[in-house]
């Protein structure tokens, strides 16, 4: 199924405010279920927003249970006060929403092997690890490894998100593995992350062979290298940015960068959804940003470019074009 488009999203969000709002008409009501069904692209949006609800339906507040898997339901169904309204957003807020490639490809027993991992790690968290061999680990945001060590081998397991790995001196071979295939570090400094079915890898120091976990295709990737791969294919090689490394001081750096490609990567450090209007997602930006104050870094971005901040809903924040 394809992701929702931008406008879509942003009307079923402008929908769902105005459902949870204790003042909404029947005419309202009859007008968002016109929307609904005009479009399979409205239906896919809607279902993205609703989508809170299902994935962290769990979630309470006070110890309500209208707050749980039902709460959607309420703000399309019935008439909801404000306060109750914008209490149950910020409790979905504090649960989080996973963006449509998440909640596309994070089935919920990916989930919680996540969760039951050696270590991880929460949305917007950082860890730094020192392993019996040495080796040093940094896990980034909403990322889940386990570790497996014995006399002959040393295995990583890299579940969810993102780790930077700084090899220990140790003769027993290091393997790290994800779903798409493992990689062979040799003697080395290098980043990987898991997005879905792909893996990414950018070398540092050294190099790492990549093997394919199902072609079994094979490459080195030496320093200053990156590559993408899948369970059958290796990319071809492009440059490393060492600059990305600089999540493990709590920064993202960016010279030229697309607004869209630098929001994308701030949404990762927070719950909720986070997008750019796709008339401003070219724009290039400079500079150095706080990921552990994602609203500071999205001032800041405010402040430096024709964008403004809007804010729909507690847990829905896109930046648009300036109004002339």
């Amino acid at each position: 199924m394809s992701a929702p488009d931008y406008h879509s999203l942003e009307q079923a969000a402008e929908w769902f405010a105005v459902l949870g709002d204790e003042g909404v008409s029947p005419a309202q009501r009859e007008a968002w279920r016109r929307w609904l069904e005009a479009s399979p692209r409205h239906q896919r949006a809607w279902d993205y927003v609703e989508a809170v609800g299902r994935r962290f339906g769990r979630l309470r507040a006070d110890g309500d249970p209208a707050l749980a898997g039902g709460a959607l339901e309420r703000l399309r169904g019935e008439r909801l006060s404000r306060r109750q309204a914008l209490k149950g957003l910020a409790v979905l807020a504090t649960g989080g929403v996973l963006g449509w490639a998440g909640w596309r490809h994070s089935p919920l027993p990916e989930l919680a092997r996540a969760w039951r991992a050696d270590y991880h790690t929460p949305v917007g968290g950082r860890r730094a690890l020192v392993l019996d061999d040495g080796t040093r680990v940094w896990l980034n945001t909403n990322s889940a490894l386990n570790v497996d060590f014995d006399r002959q081998r040393r295995r990583l397991t890299l579940v969810a998100g993102e780790v930077l790995v700084d090899t220990g001196a140790d003769p027993r071979p290091l393997w790290l593995r994800t779903g798409a295939g493992e990689l062979r570090p040799l003697g080395t400094r290098f980043q990987v992350r898991r997005e879905g079915a792909t893996t990414e890898l950018a070398v540092y120091q050294g190099a790492v062979r990549v093997h394919t976990a199902g072609s079994g295709a094979e490459r080195t990737v030496p320093a200053g290298h990156r590559t993408r791969f899948d369970g059958e294919r290796i990319a071809p090689l492009d440059t490393a940015d060492p600059a990305r490394q600089a999540w493990t001081r709590g920064l993202l750096v960016a010279e030229e960068r697309p607004l869209g490609g630098l929001v994308a990567e701030l949404a990762r450090y927070r719950h909720g959804h986070l997008a750019v209007d796709p008339a401003v997602a070219h724009l290039p930006v400079m500079g150095t940003y706080p990921l552990d104050d994602t609203d500071r870094a999205l001032a800041m971005l405010e402040a430096a470019l024709p964008v403004r901040v809007r804010r729909r809903l507690p847990w829905w924040v896109t930046l648009e074009p300036v109004a002339d």
